[in-house]
């Protein structure tokens, strides 16, 4: 899996994270593309940390292939994310800074990237979230209000994203966000990849926000001291 995917894997977790509670009601205003960017741009300023449930889907289209995944969150501002997967397969994918580690517990194996020489592929994802401006999205991508929906029985915000970057392009042609327009958090993403068909998609659910019990212990590298360390090239 490469670091690129892997990052990925963790970011797409990251979008708008705080939560002023403003409706469309309350505005007495129609959502536009601007009016949804400013609120996610109010919510950002107050985020700190949060844990959620996740779902990852993946879609291969040459063989018409759906696998999934699912397990908890764990995110804080000071660009520290870890995703514990428990099922199928046991995984945790821990980011601390440019350190990028992935431990296989069948395996007792830890993967190590450094993301440094990627980083700012790496950031056109950050700054999907996180505090950052959505002046700074907008700078990045092509973004446009498609609609409003429900989702798990909220109603949602459905935004396309578009990389202005060839680079990003090559990974990821369109991002697509359904936020809930009562806490402005993310239900959900789906990425679609340059591969013609091919997509993945996270759903998040329980989100919980600022927990005081959210430790420096849970972004510690706690595998076992005798696993295998291997830094794979990309």
């Amino acid at each position: 899996m490469k670091p690129c995917r892997l990052f990925l894997a963790l970011l797409a977790c990251s979008i708008t994270l705080a939560i002023p509670q403003i409706s469309a009601a309350q505005t007495g205003t129609q959502r536009t593309t601007d009016s949804v960017l400013g609120l996610m741009d109010h919510a950002a300023q107050g985020f700190h940390s949060l844990t959620a449930n996740i779902e990852h889907v993946k879609f291969t289209a040459v063989v018409n292939d759906t696998s999934k995944e699912t397990g908890q969150l764990y995110v804080r501002k000071d660009d520290k994310m870890r995703i514990d997967i428990t099922a199928p397969d046991q995984r945790t994918i821990l980011r601390t800074g440019d350190s990028l580690f992935v431990y296989t517990p069948k395996i007792n194996r830890v993967e190590e990237y450094n993301l440094g020489k990627n980083r700012n592929l790496v950031d056109q994802y950050v700054l999907l979230g996180f505090g950052t401006r959505t002046t700074e999205v907008r700078k990045n991508y092509d973004v446009k209000l498609t609609g409003e929906e429900e989702l798990d029985g909220k109603k949602v915000a459905v935004l396309e994203l578009t990389p202005k970057s060839d680079d990003v392009r090559k990974q990821i042609t369109k991002i697509q966000m359904w936020i809930d327009e009562a806490s402005w958090l993310p239900l959900q993403q789906k990425f679609f990849e340059a591969t013609a068909g091919d997509y993945f998609l996270f759903h998040y659910s329980d989100l919980k926000e600022d927990l005081k019990k959210f430790s420096e212990n849970k972004f510690k590298q706690d595998w076992p001291k005798n696993a295998t360390h291997v830094k794979p090239q990309p």
